[in-house]
């Protein structure tokens, strides 16, 4: 299962402030209050107000209620169902997958609309937060630049790398250095750079360095372009639609037609092209032997 990253995040707020923009919170129900991690504004501050938009910070979904903030992280397995039919039956708490419900009524066409967040599995990572400030969300505060920033320019990315002993997957992977890029997103990025996912940031020369930030734009870009104008129900299948690599352990790859790897850690795996990331080294498990760089 891919969490749900920048481009995908963005796609999504750009659907629902589509969808909700001008619409009236008539009632929240939360349903996991596991999920929910704020108490002060209490999330029946929002009831009655009107979504004056939805945008992305990092990945997580902003929705502004005329200046109190519903933010959420959709974690690993977490995603957002729009209905134009919402239920007004009541959710039965810890018994569904169902982890919050928010009821609107849009005033432009008199429609009563929904929108659920849902998570998938028994692992519950997904996080609501109802805060003053989007600043005051402690993963918000700590995130790094947005890559798709007209700031985040050649020179800026170089100087983060130069400074990184850490291995370039797990440097793109970090939010706190950049926002919004997870792991489908960073294996696609290094394929397209023809990097190995375990070298050390600080030691790719400027030539390779200009190369993985060209590459990272031209991934991220073509997937909020991809992304764009999709209701939420088609955004996880257009993701995966378009990988080279990620979560295609088995299949030639499209660019040489060499067999695409998998390295498995404890909780996740990467897939990389050996003829076009490693010079035809195998890179090893980590759970057996050391990295190879």
């Amino acid at each position: 299962m891919s969490m749900p990253e920048l481009p995908e995040v963005h796609g999504l707020c750009m659907y629902l402030d589509t969808q909700l923009h001008g619409a009236t919170l008539t009632e929240v129900r939360i349903n996991s209050f596991s999920a929910l991690k704020t108490a002060d504004p209490p999330y029946s501050a929002l009831e009655g107000r009107t979504v004056q938009g939805a945008r992305r910070i990092g990945k997580f979904v902003c929705l502004d209620l005329d200046g109190i903030f519903f933010v959420f992280h959709l974690a690993k397995a977490g995603w957002v169902r729009y209905t134009e039919h919402p239920s007004s039956a009541g959710l039965r708490m810890g018994k569904s997958n169902i982890s919050a419900r928010l009821l609107f009524h849009r005033p432009s066409d008199d429609a009563h609309i929904g929108v659920d967040l849902t998570e998938a599995g028994k692992k519950k990572s997904l996080a609501i937060y109802v805060v003053r400030d989007p600043q005051d969300v402690p993963g918000i505060a700590t995130l790094g630049p947005e890559p798709l920033s007209p700031d985040f320019d050649g020179a800026a990315f170089a100087a983060i790398l130069k400074s990184s002993p850490q291995q370039i997957k797990g440097l793109l992977r970090s939010q706190s250095v950049i926002a919004g890029i997870g792991n489908a997103y960073s294996d696609e990025i290094l394929h397209a750079a023809k990097i190995s996912p375990f070298a050390i940031a600080k030691s790719l020369d400027p030539e390779t360095v200009a190369r993985l930030y060209d590459s990272l734009q031209e991934i991220l870009v073509g997937a909020v372009n991809a992304a764009a104008g999709k209701p939420s129900s088609e955004l996880k299948d257009t993701k995966r639609s378009n990988f080279r690599v990620h979560a295609r352990t088995g299949l030639p790859c499209p660019a040489c037609g060499e067999t695409v790897r998998e390295v498995s850690f404890a909780d996740t795996s990467l897939q990389y092209c050996p003829h076009c990331q490693t010079n035809g080294k195998i890179l090893a498990d980590r759970r057996t032997s050391r990295f190879l760089k």
